[in-house]
């Protein structure tokens, strides 16, 4: 008799080892939050038993997708009876909605959703006789004892849960055993048989004992952090020991917030150096940036569904986290993640009234679920500052340099530039005196122009071109190349660690957690809070011997038009270029009083109506769903969404978790939603080849059908 599986290829998971490996993290998970372990053991075996309908088993080993839509959640509703009649309310939440919304899905496949369609009942229910045993069969294998029944059972069990999610849809609020279910399928589907040794680790608070060191050099590290406080806000200059400061006022599991995901793999690459020798097995994971987003009917669905629930430390962006805000698929597991935990937003200076909202929102709930809150930025309107107050309360150890500390770090004299082609000659003296030049732009578009330019008129020098829109694996090599280390932390005498002339053309995803430094800078006007974090990035290495040295940044003039402008708005530059010095140092201590005249106050936008967890409270959306489409789509124009190379394709298909994401290229939805889509991994979007190369990345303006190679279409 045929193997049962539960999974397809690659990974051919059998269907009996897929239910112990659930039911193992479910137990783990529901003992951390003090919910019925043993329950979770059932409802983990329960919910894809259903996948022993023959049915299940031709679609995995045949593709077969044609006909009625089977879903096997239903098939294991079936076997409900099977159970205690005392545990169905919690079993049938487990079940019924861990991939669909039982209501309005985006493919009008959940549950309650295919009573409007056809006879869904007789199409799942099936040949009950004949292939049920086999089901029962592993039921008992896997330790629930249970006698076969007939088909009149099934289906008042699978009337049963209908009856129930009717009921229960009509409630407001959210399912812990549903996210419990969640969390555990999404851990054991990316680990497989490795998930048992990662459970050993999960929920493991970490030794953060190494950010105990001090240094007269960052002011931060001497300051006390014991505090009777619950949370944390430390306003200071780049460098200042920040990141130290606010780990060592965590006192449990982290999840750390940065802006990029650039940045966010230099956060990963440095937490793991750090923390190796006193942390052995340590669980850092990092959630990489692109939701997943699938396409059914015209409607799009996103996705943030996590596998490794239960990390020592978690890095992610705050548009990763902010899903529990706006009820996306897999807020709950997420929000179970999170109860307790510390948390640090760092490098909070985007103030976009959308943004900021949105930050403020996550602040308001991760209060309400017990989090301690880390904040930690360089520059903060005093307007956003004051509101994050008052949603803390008198509970924040407040924490800020004093102006003589901050004099310490005048870094910078700044010339304003008309136009690019002015920094020409400048570029060219920095090379003649083998410096390192970086350039910033603000558009992925404007710096790949910028980097074709320099590499015809500079063939000679080291020429880098770094944005978000690389494969990840192409991205880590040259952010490894731009940081000059290899694995061990010892010089490759690449760029940073180079002592010949060279230049980086970069995004904005240089101006967080990249620890470069550079000795001159040729910037796009940007807001004044991303200007002073790129700014961090040039004299960036401080000794006792450099301070009071500067070194050069030169900002170019806004542009005339909002489109120009783009992705900022056109006003905040022309605030920003109006309070910058031209040819004069800039004094840190002066940066507060700029920062307040180039954000006088803030348009928090009132996103109040899109979340589902209110300022009063309460939880506005139905038991058993969630949102099909993130309104950030629509707030936040953002690197949403994977797209993969079409001569990629093969082997994203064949590979595994870790191999698929090397090959994955951040990107907006909208410039890839008319293309085909995988089926396998983050369900990434394909494009051409000629869209793509090693040296400029992702050029959206080649992503056209008629780019495609037609070879690869015939395959």
């Amino acid at each position: 008799m045929d193997q049962l599986f539960a999974k397809s290829a690659p990974e051919w998971t059998p269907l009996k080892d897929h239910l112990l490996h659930v039911a193992s993290a479910a137990q783990v998970f529901a003992r951390h939050l003090n919910m019925d372990d043993q329950l979770a053991f059932k409802g983990a075996v329960l919910h894809d038993i259903g996948k022993a309908h023959p049915r299940f088993q031709k679609r995995l080993k045949e593709r077969d997708s044609n006909g009625n839509t089977f879903r096997h959640e239903i098939t294991s509703l079936l076997f409900l009876s099977v159970f205690p009649e005392a545990e169905y309310e919690a079993l049938i939440e487990m079940v019924v909605g861990h991939h669909k919304s039982v209501r309005n899905d985006a493919g009008d496949k959940g549950l309650l959703d295919l009573e409007k369609g056809y006879d869904y009942e007789d199409f799942h229910i099936g040949k009950w006789d004949e292939w049920s045993p086999r089901a029962f069969s592993l039921l008992n294998e896997l330790g629930i004892i249970c006698s076969p029944f007939n088909e009149e059972t099934a289906r008042d069990n699978l009337t049963q849960s209908i009856r129930f999610c009717k009921r229960k849809t009509k409630e407001r609020g959210y399912s812990e055993w549903r996210g419990v279910l969640m969390g555990a399928d999404h851990f054991a589907s990316a680990l497989i048989n490795d998930t048992e040794k990662h459970l050993s680790n999960a929920f493991r608070i970490p030794d953060l004992g190494f950010f105990n060191r001090t240094h007269k050099l960052y002011p931060l590290s001497e300051k006390k952090t014991h505090s009777d406080k619950k949370h944390t806000i430390v306003v200071a200059c780049t460098g200042a020991g920040k990141t130290d400061f606010l780990f060592k006022r965590t006192q449990g599991r982290v999840f750390y917030t940065l802006p990029f995901q650039a940045s966010i793999n230099a956060m990963y690459k440095r937490l793991a150096k750090d923390l190796r020798d006193t942390n052995p097995d340590l669980d850092i994971r990092i959630l990489h940036a692109s939701s997943s987003i699938v396409k059914r009917k015209g409607s799009e669905e996103e996705s943030v569904l996590q596998s490794m629930f239960g990390s020592s430390i978690k890095i992610l962006t705050p548009h990763q986290l902010a899903a529990i805000a706006f009820g996306m698929k897999g807020y709950e597991a997420l929000l179970l993640d999170l109860k307790g935990c510390d948390i640090i937003l760092d490098e909070i200076h985007t103030y976009t009234g959308v943004s900021q909202a949105i930050v403020l929102k996550l602040v308001e709930i991760l209060r309400s679920i017990d989090c301690r809150i880390h904040i930690g930025t360089a520059t903060m309107p005093t307007s956003l500052y004051a509101k994050i107050l008052d949603l803390l309360g008198d509970d924040v150890c407040e924490v800020k340099l004093s102006d003589e500390e901050m004099d310490q770090f005048d870094r910078h004299t700044v010339h304003k530039l008309q136009a690019f082609d002015e920094a020409r000659p400048i570029i060219e003296k920095a090379i003649d005196r083998h410096e390192k030049v970086l350039v910033v732009c603000n558009l992925v578009a404007n710096a790949q122009d910028v980097y074709r330019s320099l590499t015809e008129q500079y063939p000679d020098t080291d020429i880098l071109l770094l944005h978000s829109r690389f494969k990840r694996g192409d991205r880590n090599l040259k952010e490894k190349e731009l940081i000059g280390l290899d694995d061990e932390g010892n010089p490759t005498g690449q760029y940073n660690t180079s002592n010949r002339a060279c230049i980086v053309v970069s995004t904005q995803i240089v101006e967080v957690s990249l620890d470069i430094s550079f000795d001159v800078m040729i910037t796009e006007c940007a807001p004044i809070d991303a200007l002073i974090q790129r700014f961090g990035r040039v004299n960036r290495k401080r000794s006792q011997e450099t301070i009071g040295i500067t070194k050069p940044v030169y900002v170019i003039t806004p542009p005339e038009s909002e489109r120009e402008a783009k992705p900022y708005d056109l006003e905040v530059l022309k605030r920003t270029f109006g309070v910058l010095p031209d040819g004069e140092i800039l004094k840190e201590r002066h940066l507060q009083q700029k920062i307040d005249q180039v954000f006088p106050e803030i348009d928090f936008l009132n996103i109040e109506e899109h979340a589902v967890f209110k300022a009063d409270g309460s939880i506005r959306i139905d038991q058993l769903t969630h949102r099909s489409k993130s309104i950030l789509f629509e707030l936040l124009d953002i690197d949403s969404v994977s797209c993969i190379t079409e001569g990629d394709e093969a082997a994203y298909n064949d590979s595994c978790f870790g191999a698929r994401l090397h090959m994955e290229i951040p990107t907006r939805y909208f410039s890839v939603k008319n293309m085909r889509q995988s089926l396998k991994g983050n369900r990434p979007f394909i494009v051409p080849d000629k869209a793509y190369s090693f040296e400029s990345g992702l050029d959206v303006k080649l992503i056209r059908e008629l780019n495609f190679d037609v070879n690869n279409q015939m395959l």
